[in-house]
Parts: C-alpha cells; sequence; structure tokens
C-alpha cells in the first residue's frame, strides 16, 4: 500500500516527520490552504499553522524582489535545533510519586538511595518508572531533585583507596589483654548470633556513646556514659547484664574492642556480677589502628553520625534521643540481608 492509500488514522502529539513538512511545502506551493493540507496528512490546522510559521523564510528571485515562502529544510533544521535544547529527557518523567518518595526518604528519613530503592521491591511498592542505585546518584548529582541535593547523602563514595601501612602488631598498653587472633571461627564467620563489637562515639563535654554492634544481624546497642571511664563502661556492663539476667552469655558470647583506656578492664568486663566467679562473656582486642577488624562497629558509627555530627555536644542528648537514633539504625533496610534490617532478622 503507497503512502497516498494509506489509512492510518490520526495520531496525537505525535511530531511532524521531515517527509510530512516536504508535502507541507509542496503543498504551500500551490496555495493550498493550512486547513487543506491538514486533512491530507491527518493533523490538526494548527499543527500546520504553526509548522508554516516555522519555516517561513525570507527569498530574493532574479528581480531582486522579495518575498516569503515555507522551506522544509528550514522547518526540519530548526525542529531539530529545540529538540536538542531541551537536552536529555529525565528517566524518571512524569513520576511524581518516586519522586517525592525518594526525597522523603533520602532527605528527610536519612537513608541512602540504595536503602531506598532496595526497599521499594521488598515492600511491594508500585511506580511507574523503575530505578537503579546509580541511577538516583547520578540524579542528585546532576540537580534534577527539587529537594534533595548531595548535602542529604550519607557519604560520597571516594574511589581511592588507603593506604596501609605496616604497624605493630601489639598494643604496648595492653600486651595482656586477649588478641583479636584467639577468635574462635565461628566469630570470623558470622554464623552464630551473639558476638559483638563495642567503641564509643565521642563528641563536646565529658559524656560520650558506649555503641555495640552485633556480628551477625548488625543489630546496634548505645549506651550514655557519664564519661569515657573503665568504670563507666563497666557499669554500662553491669546494667546489661541485670537487665538481660540469665540470658546475657547467650546474648552476649563475646565482645571485640579496640585498645582504648576505657576498655582495658578485662578482668571486670568479663567476670558476673549476678554468678560471682564465672565468666559473662569472652573479650578480645583488635590490632593498633586496626579499626577495620571492628567494620560492622565502625560502619554503624557512621550512621550514628547522621544524627550526631562531630563536634556535637552529647551531654545535652536524652535518652529518648539515643532511643531514636538506636530504633532507626535497627530498623534501617540492608542491601547484605535483602534489604531486611536488623529488627526483622533479630524478630
Amino acid at each position: 500500500m503507497g503512502q497516498e492509500q494509506s489509512t492510518t488514522k490520526k495520531r496525537q502529539w505525535k511530531q511532524l516527520t521531515e517527509q510530512e513538512r516536504y508535502k507541507i511545502e509542496a503543498l504551500t506551493h500551490r496555495g493550498v490552504s493550512p486547513s487543506e493540507i491538514g486533512k491530507q496528512l491527518s493533523r490538526d490546522r494548527r499543527t500546520i499553522e504553526r509548522e508554516i510559521c516555522r519555516g517561513m523564510t525570507l527569498q530574493v528571485d532574479s528581480q531582486w524582489r522579495e518575498r516569503k515562502v515555507y522551506l522544509a529544510d528550514v522547518g526540519q533544521r530548526k525542529h531539530s535545533e529545540n529538540a536538542s535544547n531541551k537536552g536529555r529527557g529525565l528517566k524518571i518523567g512524569h513520576d511524581h510519586k518516586l519522586a517525592q518518595y525518594l526525597e522523603q526518604k533520602i532527605g528527610k528519613d536519612k537513608w541512602s538511595p540504595d536503602a531506598a530503592i532496595g526497599a521499594i521491591k521488598v515492600l511491594g511498592l508500585k511506580f511507574a518508572v523503575s530505578l537503579c542505585t546509580k541511577t538516583v546518584y547520578n540524579m542528585i548529582d546532576r540537580g534534577d531533585f527539587l529537594n534533595l541535593t548531595n548535602k542529604d547523602l550519607p557519604t560520597k563514595r571516594n574511589t581511592k583507596k588507603r593506604k596501609y601501612k605496616p604497624i605493630r602488631k601489639i598494643a604496648l598498653n595492653n600486651a595482656t589483654g586477649r588478641s583479636i587472633v584467639e577468635r574462635p571461627l565461628e566469630v570470623e564467620t558470622r554464623n552464630e548470633y551473639g558476638h559483638w563489637e563495642m567503641d564509643c562515639v565521642v563528641g563536646k563535654g565529658k559524656a560520650c556513646l558506649l555503641v555495640l554492634t552485633e556480628r551477625k544481624h548488625r543489630e546496634e546497642l548505645i549506651i550514655k556514659l557519664s564519661a569515657k571511664t573503665q568504670a563507666c563502661v563497666l557499669d554500662a556492663i553491669n546494667t546489661l547484664e541485670k537487665r538481660y539476667k540469665s540470658n546475657f552469655p547467650k546474648t552476649f558470647k563475646s565482645i571485640t574492642m579496640d585498645n582504648g583506656s576505657e576498655f582495658l578492664d578485662m578482668h571486670g568486663i568479663e567476670s558476673s556480677i549476678l554468678k560471682p566467679g564465672t565468666r559473662r562473656t569472652m573479650c578480645y582486642y583488635a590490632h593498633p589502628y586496626s579499626a577495620w577488624e571492628r567494620g560492622s562497629n565502625e560502619n554503624q558509627n557512621k550512621l550514628i553520625r547522621r544524627f550526631i555530627p562531630k563536634g556535637s555536644n552529647i551531654d545535652n542528648l536524652s535518652k529518648r534521643d539515643i532511643l531514636r537514633i538506636q530504633t532507626w539504625i535497627n530498623n534501617y533496610p540492608r542491601r547484605i540481608f535483602g534489604y531486611k534490617s536488623s529488627a526483622q532478622l533479630s524478630a
């Protein structure tokens, strides 16, 4: 079937093709009206009029007389220029619900882009557009979101890897502490629940936060200490044992920490106050300057810093504030668990 016998119905929101523009040029030179041209091309009259206006060109004949005529190549060139000036269309398109969801989760709820995208599938949320994590990062970088910038991101990925220098394997202030190399295999493989990493998060003032992170489920416990001392750490562990009672040895099978002065009372941390003379947990110490040996703990500290930036006065934090941060971390979806949270795994 030839184009002259085509029975294609009128289509809405379709751009004029180059072939149609040359037809318009031929018909206008014959004196055919825009209304009649529209009928022949199955286009609206106003579409033809706008196209003629776009491609209208001033020409001079052999007798130097000026006249305005429609030229298809001029109309096509202007159309291409206008299309290129629009730039690449946003991948999110007109899906305002998805944009609002991402702005809420990343900007207000302090989730990472990966957590926000991963939760869509886990929660069964439906949106018109599907995005991957990298696309969301790129969109934030370009400023495609109205209420979302790079300042709302937890961290910007740094492709440069840190170079580690050889370090001393023994802590001079803790030569008698039980080394991390003595930890049993079940602690290393994370196959067993109940093995924790411990650290302190400090700020302005005397108070600090004692942070415990469970290695298998990444469960988080945050306790406010009045000071960064051995006595305060020991008092916090004793309070935990009173809370968990007979379940403490099952819940806290081991605790791995650094060689900070506040953690050097290994005997006190391991000794039970409910059953004097018995051991309630096992303590292990990481190598000096080897924070990666407590990687889960350090990563959780980064989440805490989203709410308590460095230099904040921890003295002013209430128990309610600390509980809110702890609950947020334990309900944070994680890629390593298929975007389930620590609370869901521990339930």
